[in-house]
């Protein structure tokens, strides 16, 4: 009896060993489980949207990114209109017509605009160069973006370049991740590219006055006046009507004014002062879908904030034989402010009155103070004003790169931190030149590539994401986190920006 004893004795070890074993082992797994990260440990997303800057010509130098030097020839030698290499670039034109070239006999490749040619440090403003729909389809010249210089009106500016190593962004992307194949939504500027950031749309106004409507030639590209230049080198080219803000079939694709102030038109003589004069033809209230109304079809918390938005507003409800400016004085100092950089200002879900636009239109003072007060919504939008956003012409890099900067201090002192995502980016390139082509989409694009950094604690950390991404990126991710309703103009081969995050 006793050896069979001590065989059962031993046997009932072993089963309590292993039973003790499989608990210890569900505990760690459970323990570990526990401690892993996922994409709902991110309460809050924050998008921040500076202005007019491509990938090369902030961050062409950037350590292992895709960048200036692995530009290929193909890629940087500009051609003229005919097809022909240029044997220089075209002079640097002024913005006024009529006054002599800004800078000139610069060699057909991309150069440092800080650099001992023209000099500009990051703290020194640029003239403005042309960014428009039409304009950037043929500067990228299906993937070959070698039309920049030559359809330009800005001449040889287009491959300028700096050395970003001076900006403050540029470490925080070295700190986090940076995106180096991020692209804009659509071809051209600033007001489309700002719609397809809350739609991944194209407003349309059906009955778009015929006088409105941009020429386009036999080719679909942009028709050329009679006297316009044969050579890029003899001067900007000259477009019938580049400039008007509809396609033939009534799509806005340039800067038209919003139908609520603020906007550049005035309110009706004797007519309500919140609403832009409807005689003088602003867009049309647009009821497309917006991410705004999937946000809340779920109750998820959100807010477009802009600088200026008070201000702005009560200016442009002033009466309309009072002087109106665009330039507000505040406690921050002089604010820019630009009524076709507030998309949502177009709808009418966000109409004078309604609850939506009390809720989600707010001022960027408002911004930094729920910053400081923890008090964020799940998702927010924040718009610089015009002298913090980098846009050439009416500013410089500089200032709004430690603007965003400091903006990104703040969030990370904040007891937010921890659980937040921060997407940093610019609404399009500006008309500089990057050597990357957009990868294949649709009618509106994807357009040039621009930077993109994403800064949260839970991001990779000195990564460099090759992902290919664009503007519908953001509205992806934001669709992904809180598992709102599809919009339908996200595109499907744009990645979702998880691979930026590390969930390990």
């Amino acid at each position: 009896m006793k050896p069979e004893f001590q065989r059962r004795k031993r046997t009932s070890i072993r089963l309590i060993q292993r039973v003790i074993g499989i608990l210890l082992i569900t505990c760690i797994s459970n323990s570990f489980a526990t401690n892993q990260s996922s994409l709902t440990d991110i309460d809050h997303i924050i998008i921040i949207y500076a202005e007019n800057r491509s990938f090369d010509n902030l961050y062409g130098l950037f350590p292992g990114a895709n960048g200036i030097k692995q530009a290929n020839p193909k890629q940087y030698i500009q051609v003229d209109h005919d097809g022909t290499p240029l044997k220089e670039l075209p002079p640097i034109w002024p913005p006024e017509p009529n006054k002599p070239p800004l800078y000139q006999h610069l060699p057909n490749k991309p150069f440092a605009i800080d650099g001992p040619d023209l000099n500009l440090p990051l703290s020194a403003k640029t003239r403005d160069l042309v960014h428009l729909f039409y304009h950037n389809i043929e500067q990228i010249n299906d993937g070959l973006n070698n039309k920049f210089a030559a359809i330009s009106d800005a001449g040889g500016l287009v491959m300028g370049y700096y050395n970003g190593s001076k900006l403050p962004l540029w470490q925080w992307a070295k700190e986090y991740t940076l995106a180096d194949n991020f692209f804009m939504g659509a071809f051209g500027g600033s007001f489309l590219n700002h719609q397809w950031l809350i739609c991944a749309c194209t407003p349309r106004n059906p009955i778009a006055p015929k006088d409105e409507r941009i020429i386009l030639d036999d080719y679909n590209l942009l028709k050329r006046k009679k006297n316009s230049p044969l050579s890029a080198i003899q001067g900007p080219p000259q477009f019938e009507g580049g400039h008007l803000p509809y396609t033939p079939d009534g799509y806005v694709v340039a800067p038209k004014q919003p139908p609520y102030q603020p906007s550049k038109i005035t309110p009706a003589a004797g007519g309500d002062p919140r609403f832009a004069d409807p005689a003088k033809q602003p867009l049309p209230p647009q009821t497309n879908l917006t991410i705004g109304d999937t946000l809340s079809a779920k109750n998820i918390t959100w807010a477009w904030y802009a600088d200026g938005w008070r201000h702005a507003l009560e200016d442009g409800m002033q009466p309309p034989d009072k002087a109106r400016n665009v330039i507000y004085t505040s406690k921050q100092g002089a604010i820019n402010f630009q009524p076709h950089h507030q998309p949502f200002n177009y709808y009418a879900r966000f109409a004078p009155g309604s609850n939506d636009r009390e809720t989600h239109l707010l001022d960027g003072d408002d911004f930094v103070k729920a910053i400081e007060n923890n008090a964020l919504p799940q998702v927010s939008f924040y718009k610089p004003s015009g002298q913090l956003n980098e846009h050439p012409g009416y500013t410089d890099v500089l200032s709004g790169d430690k603007h965003i900067a400091q903006i990104l201090t703040k969030i990370k002192a904040s007891k937010l931190w921890p659980h937040t995502a921060v997407i940093i980016t610019y609404d399009e390139n500006g008309g500089f030149w990057d050597h990357v082509p957009p990868p294949k989409g649709d009618r509106w694009g994807p357009g040039t590539r621009i930077p993109a950094i994403i800064v949260s604690p839970l991001a990779k950390r000195g990564y460099i994401d090759h992902t290919s991404y664009d503007t519908t990126s953001i509205l992806k991710f934001i669709t992904k986190r809180f598992a709102l309703q599809a919009l339908p103009g996200v595109r499907k081969n744009a990645g979702d920006l998880t691979n930026a995050l590390d969930f390990q």
